[in-house]
């Protein structure tokens, strides 16, 4: 994750992101993003408190435009695991066995997985490359204001809440994440979103909430 001025969704959402029952192990970094409230105050007392937490941060003169991006490629540089998810500290966990339940849904073949939360669920979409899922990355679709129904839709277009992918492809999947678009390259883009999940409205998986 990575946080800017977000101390006080710090205190109140990384308890439960620390918290999760996951017997394989897991860890938890977060990138502050040049942060100027107390974000980095309350990430010394959290890694104090929990030796899951990993904490770094982004150096102030970097350039705003860029900072979400390279603030997940050093998150992606410090991690030890062979799975990444990248979150938002707004999404805490609903449940303690949220990222179990994350892993166990996952398809093996997929590198890169799409998440989207629910009142009910997490639903998965998964694609067998970065690559295919490059439309998707962009931040044009990662910041649209007027998402589309998501049942009609299949979960394909627009806000998805996380992303899992392969640690190897990560810096692939991510040169994608600031790329911009014209606008008439993006309205082609959104149909060609729109016609692959017309003809592949298999491709979600959906995890109720026990």
């Amino acid at each position: 994750m990575t946080a800017h001025d977000q101390a006080d969704e710090l205190k109140e959402n990384l308890p439960t992101f620390l918290s999760q029952a996951y017997e394989p192990g897991y860890e938890v970094i977060v990138v502050d993003e040049a942060s100027t409230d107390d974000t980095s105050e309350v990430l010394k007392l959290y890694k104090q408190e929990s030796p899951l937490l990993y904490t770094t941060f982004l150096p102030k003169s970097n350039t705003r435009s860029m900072r979400r991006k390279m603030a997940f490629n050093i998150g992606l540089k410090a991690s030890k695991n062979e799975l990444v998810i990248l979150n938002n500290v707004k999404n805490k966990p609903k449940v303690d066995n949220e990222l179990q339940t994350i892993a166990d849904a996952l398809d093996d073949e997929a590198e890169i997985t799409l998440g989207y939360f629910s009142k009910k669920g997490i639903r998965l979409q998964s694609f067998l490359s970065y690559e295919d899922a490059r439309h998707h990355l962009l931040k044009a679709e990662r910041k649209l204001k007027h998402v589309y129904n998501r049942r009609l839709f299949n979960y394909s277009w627009g806000r998805y809440n996380f992303i899992v992918f392969r640690k190897d492809v990560g810096y692939n999947a991510l040169k994608y994440f600031e790329h911009k678009m014209s606008p008439f390259n993006l309205l082609a883009i959104r149909i060609t979103i729109l016609f692959k999940n017309m003809i592949g409205r298999s491709a979600t998986t959906f995890i109720k909430y026990e």
